[in-house]
């Protein structure tokens, strides 16, 4: 049996040593007593954790969601292997609806081919167009719609139902039909790039909002006369917050106050990269849109912030080190919490029996000596 062999590995909310038996892509066994024939090679200082989820990233290693090509897809689920990501939602955005179904498609003739040399895309996180024109952020102001239902069908049909999260703005005509709708269909409705006032959101809550896009960014902020998306999603235990911890989108004071003000099972760490994650500095692109990277910031040429470089990886150690989480939670906020989110943590988000055998490998310095998807190494330092 192969497996992990006296090793300190993360087993619910504990840090144990002991070892860890693989079969058929499945854990199988958790013990001290469990004969394992084919170790994994890793370090004693190393730390096994659960592999990690990431439920909102466009690009990586050059290629992005919205390129409308199948390898493109591969290469982002090969590059985000290099960070301990063992499953994602590959992210679309705003965009023409010719454009968003050819991405959709793309997606879906991917997931069809059961590719298993990189991270799995467990479906599509689409990002737009259904947001609000005063909230677009670095998405085309031109290409923005209203929500619709029977428009989000044919991107539904598109995609293969692979659509797991639909960022939208609950307060534009037609949202409150289409929230229903997502959530008849299992679909997580979130709320994002929007002005959404806090009535919007107590509405939305009662039909099925229940996911916040890159809390803080793109969205209506904590005023004492009007707490917008911001306060909401502090006040609401039903909303699951996203994050971006790399520092540039969020300061760490801001991060920490959501913590501080969220149950731990509903904050979920994102990276939202784009592209030029994994390249050099320099100019890359998102939406027809020129983005310039310098220095970890990935901006148009407006100043504004065009998605990040950020790898899991680092978001975690950013967490811990500049936020002051401790490392379990830290590292439940990329795994069981997207999970659990995403109604997929009966097969991913933690190390137990039954699961699928995903893991990263990591050292004390939070860099990632092996990525582990079923059993087999899809990265390895």
């Amino acid at each position: 049996m192969k497996g992990f062999l006296n090793a300190s590995v993360l087993i619910g909310k504990d840090i144990v040593v002991t070892n860890v038996g693989i079969e058929n892509g499945k854990i199988v066994a958790i013990g001290s007593d469990i004969e394992i024939s084919q170790p994994f090679e890793i370090p004693n200082s190393a730390i096994v954790l659960p592999g990690f989820i990431d439920q909102h990233v466009h690009g990586a290693g050059g290629s992005d969601a919205m390129d409308k090509d199948v390898s493109a897809i591969a290469t982002i689920s090969k590059s985000l292997a290099m960070e301990g990501t063992t499953s994602f939602l590959a992210t679309t955005m705003t965009q023409s609806p010719e454009n968003i179904k050819g991405a959709l498609s793309a997606v879906k003739d991917y997931i069809n081919l059961n590719d298993s040399q990189g991270a799995r895309v467990l479906g599509v996180h689409l990002e737009g167009p259904f947001i609000s024109p005063k909230f677009v952020g670095a998405q085309p102001l031109e290409y923005v719609q209203a929500p619709n239902v029977e428009t989000f069908k044919e991107y539904e049909k598109a995609s293969g139902n692979n659509i797991k999260i639909v960022s939208l703005a609950p307060e534009i005509d037609g949202a409150k039909e289409l929230i229903k709708y997502l959530k008849e269909r299992n679909i997580v409705p979130s709320i994002g790039h929007t002005g959404a006032k806090y009535s919007d959101i107590e509405k939305g809550i009662e039909y099925g909002l229940s996911n916040v896009t890159h809390t803080y960014n793109a969205q209506t902020a904590l005023h004492h006369r009007e707490v917008g998306v911001v306060g909401s999603a502090m006040l609401f235990d039903e909303l699951n917050a996203e994050i971006i911890c790399d520092t540039i989108h969020v300061c760490p004071p801001a991060i920490r106050l959501l913590v501080k003000n969220k149950p731990h099972t509903k904050v979920t760490l994102i990276t939202d990269a784009m592209r030029a994650k994994n390249l050099p500095d320099g100019e890359s692109e998102l939406g027809g849109q020129k983005v310039f990277v310098k220095n970890g910031e990935a901006r148009l040429l407006d100043g504004t912030l065009a998605g990040s470089v950020l790898k899991m990886n680092i978001a975690i150690k950013n967490m811990v080190e500049k936020v002051g989480v401790n490392l379990v939670d830290a590292v439940s906020f990329a795994t069981i919490n997207p999970a659990k989110n995403l109604g997929v943590d009966k097969e991913y988000g933690s190390i137990e029996v039954g699961k699928r055998a995903d893991f990263a490998v990591l050292d004390d310095d939070y860099n990632v000596l092996l990525t582990v998807r079923d059993g087999n190494i899809i990265y390895k330092a």
